[in-house]
């Protein structure tokens, strides 16, 4: 087969895939930090529009993508399958490599696919004003588009140490329409008792979430709009596993690994849950999900209630987590910076469907690097993650004609300070030390 985009005009999905009902021995509940008891909707009503709740708590395995929604996703959507035979070239391999490239969208990354359903939600139920954190900018940069083409406001709370690293992500914002500022701020009661123990505070996702729910909660017409690990969140790129699973057919394929990076989990387990139907089923596919060494949530974290924030402002979530007070070291995949793990992927990862693995960051550069000399695409520091654990499946044995697809999750074309300190030796590998994770882990909340 030669290398081709595989799509047709007429493959965007109209509904979005459900993975809940078919998690085998289910999910536990969100708990109320407070009682400790299941959390009401009355109570995340404060800070989510009802729609989004109801698919929170949904058992419909599919839910209809409404027309405003998919009007949008028409500008990007579908998004290309490529088979990346340069790749396979370079790498001696028999293995045939695809990849799923989400970097096509106006932001060039996965996030719009729930940025633009959030957006659409809390508009249609009145909400003028949302409010959210970004790590890398990859998530502030798609509410503030969607905001922006809906006619909403919009407040970023983004990371400090992208904040200063990626100056071209807060240019995206503001070009939207969107506010933006370094976490931990001055603008909230939590960002500035951060910053009054300590000024020189890299900032990570859990303080800039708390931020954001304190934004909400203390403006009129805001809600809180969260850029991954809910399940709501994961229904929405449940869009690119779809349309992934209709352009495999076209080519004639089928995947015996599926390959995404992880952080909170929303683009590996949006790319990945519609196969899981056919692992149930017998299908013999494996679902690898690669995260960095120096923030191993899934590897060396611990399957727990956790707070999604540094504050404990959020609902407390059934998640493998390095502890909600973890402060991640500054690498530069950003995005991947999150001390916890969607519910969804932990509740795989607990019945053995996911098969997680760390990688260091040199690593992943090195096969980013090699992607865009073959491939000709530049891919984010996240994505790289991903790229990496492609070439890993595909040099295992380079004569097994396996079939791999990994998830393009976003180009790195803004990320190119990056790959500078990369080049010019500035960048090592890092590894959590044992201690530290094991203090973090020591604070989760006492759930009885």
């Amino acid at each position: 087969m030669n290398k081709k985009i595989i799509l047709r005009d007429d493959e965007m999905p109209t509904s979005w895939y459900n993975v809940v009902p078919d998690i085998p021995n289910g999910l536990q509940p969100p708990l109320d930090p407070e009682t400790m008891q299941p959390v009401s909707p009355e109570k995340l009503a404060a800070v989510f529009p009802m729609g989004l709740l109801e698919q929170e708590m949904s058992a419909e395995r599919l839910i209809p993508i409404p027309e405003e929604v998919r009007e949008i996703y028409g500008i990007w959507r579908p998004t290309p399958l490529v088979r990346a035979t340069n790749l396979e070239k370079a790498l001696g391999t028999k293995a045939k490599i695809f990849f799923k490239n989400e970097s096509v969208s106006p932001v060039g990354s996965h996030k719009p696919n729930s940025a633009v359903a959030q957006a659409y939600y809390n508009k249609r139920e009145g909400v003028k004003r949302l409010s959210t954190e970004t790590g890398a900018g990859q998530w502030g940069s798609a509410l503030s588009m969607a905001a922006g083409m809906l006619g909403l406001e919009c407040k970023v709370y983004m990371v400090r140490v992208s904040f200063d690293q990626k100056p071209y992500r807060k240019s995206m914002m503001k070009t939207y329409g969107a506010d933006v500022v370094a976490s931990p701020s001055p603008d909230t009661n939590v960002g500035r008792a951060i910053l009054e123990k300590d000024p020189g505070c890299n900032g990570a996702l859990g303080i800039a979430i708390s931020e954001a729910l304190e934004d909400a909660a203390t403006h009129d017409n805001t809600n809180y709009a969260l850029g991954s690990v809910l399940n709501h969140v994961v229904l929405h790129q449940s869009i690119i596993g779809l349309e992934a699973k209709k352009q495999m057919e076209i080519a004639g394929e089928y995947p015996d690994v599926i390959i995404g990076c992880c952080g909170g989990g929303s683009n590996f387990a949006g790319f990945a849950v519609p196969y899981v139907p056919d692992y149930l089923e017998g299908k013999k596919i494996r679902f690898v999900g690669v995260e960095p060494e120096s923030c191993p949530t899934m590897t060396a974290g611990r399957l727990a209630y956790d707070s999604g924030d540094v504050a404990m402002m959020t609902p407390l979530l059934y998640m493998y987590t390095l502890g909600h007070d973890f402060m991640p070291p500054g690498i530069h995949a950003g995005g991947l910076r999150y001390h916890g793990m969607a519910p969804i992927v932990s509740a795989l990862v607990r019945e053995n469907i996911i098969e997680p693995v760390s990688v260091h960051q040199l690593e992943c550069f090195e096969a980013g690097i090699l992607f865009a000399k073959t491939e000709g695409i530049i891919p984010a520091p996240e994505t790289c993650h991903a790229i990496r654990g492609a070439i890993v499946e595909a040099t295992r044995d380079l004569n097994e004609p396996k079939t791999i697809m990994f998830n393009f999750s976003g180009h790195g074309l803004i990320d190119m300070a990056a790959y500078d300190n990369y080049l010019a030796g500035n960048l090592h590998n890092y590894a959590m030390p044992e201690e530290e994770i094991a203090a973090s882990l020591a604070n989760l909340p006492t759930v009885k």
